[in-house]
């Protein structure tokens, strides 16, 4: 399995605590913020998790956990800036990174997928 991967995710993670930890402190904030760091951070965990699956299935199960955390993750990115609480240009990197995230583990699950018929 890919440990670039794995410590790619963490990164990510990071990256969204910090800007959350930043964030402004009003209820609306701390509201879109908490469920954007359950998201964010749950990717790496699910990925470390299929990383160590019990079955092809399992793993394609994980992956796709991987894949709905990280399209939940882009929801509240998207409200954060949409509704001004963060300037779009300080999660724009986050955003774009998790937009690839989508893409790889997108191609990691079609291709187990096809590996599994």
């Amino acid at each position: 399995m890919n440990h670039d991967l794995a410590e790619r995710t963490k990164g990510f993670a990071l990256c969204v605590v910090r800007v959350v930890a930043a964030s402004p402190k009003t209820m609306e904030a701390q509201v879109l913020g908490k469920q954007l760091l359950r998201s964010a951070t749950s990717v790496g965990a699910n990925y470390r998790e299929a990383r160590r699956s019990r079955s092809r299935a399992e793993f394609i199960a994980k992956i796709g956990d991987c894949l709905k955390e990280l399209d939940e993750t882009a929801y509240w990115l998207e409200l954060l800036t949409e509704s001004g609480i963060i300037p779009e240009p300080r999660v724009a990197s986050l955003q774009e990174e998790c937009n690839q995230l989508i893409a790889i583990f997108t191609t990691i699950s079609k291709k187990a997928k096809n590996n599994l018929q």
